[in-house]
């Protein structure tokens, strides 16, 4: 009988990504400290896990965790005095948009897309540069809220590391991308980036309620 084909996720590696044989996804956490990665019977399952964290999947079975009222506590309150950004992709690539919002009102401060052919990781990076190029502007101290861990990654190597292709459809979104890694590196800011604790807080207030 045929071994039925695995596909793994990537999510912290070089590159992150799907990867459908084990020799590949070897190749893309080699010589990585913490590389997070985890096997899938199924695309879908991958192209699903690889939207969340890392952290919902490494139990077995995939099942996420659950924290209880004792380990939420120790996460505290989230700071209202800040923003939050998010982005949502219908499909992988497919349409994308970001945005970021007020966390406290959940005002829209600001929002872009849909782009065709992207990537909620791309939108994820988007949205963070966008949203400290916004702080900077405004000459505010507000600290910045994402749920993405590979996207406080790209922002800190001020580079977009996708593994999307450019062609005619995104090609608006590819010079999107190059902006924000130019803003990167001619600008210095003193935004702190802080991860949203979903587990403890729910849903990022940027979040656009589609999963």
């Amino acid at each position: 009988m045929a071994t039925k084909q695995k596909h793994y996720v990537v999510w912290f590696g070089n590159p992150a990504g799907i990867y459908s044989s084990w020799e590949t996804c070897k190749k893309a956490i080699a010589g990585i400290t913490g590389a997070q990665y985890k096997s899938f019977s199924t695309l879908a399952e991958a192209k699903k896990a690889f939207e969340g964290e890392y952290n919902d999947y490494i139990n077995k079975g995939g099942k996420k965790n659950s924290l209880t009222n004792a380990e939420k506590e120790k996460y505290g309150k989230p700071n209202l005095y800040s923003i939050a950004v998010d982005a949502a992709s219908s499909g992988n690539p497919g349409k994308m948009e970001y945005r970021g919002v007020d966390t406290q009102t959940h005002r829209q401060l600001f929002h872009q897309g849909p782009f065709q052919q992207g990537t909620n990781n791309v939108g994820e990076f988007l949205a963070l540069v966008h949203g400290l190029a916004y702080l900077k502007k405004n000459n505010s101290d507000r600290i910045i809220y994402t749920d993405s861990k590979i996207a406080m990654g790209w922002v800190k190597a001020k580079q977009c590391r996708t593994k999307l292709k450019q062609n005619s459809k995104n090609k608006t979104l590819f010079e999107l991308i190059l902006r924000a890694e130019d803003w990167l590196k001619l600008n210095t800011y003193a935004t702190k980036i802080v991860k949203w604790e979903t587990k403890a807080w729910g849903e990022i207030p940027a979040d656009f309620g589609r999963k």
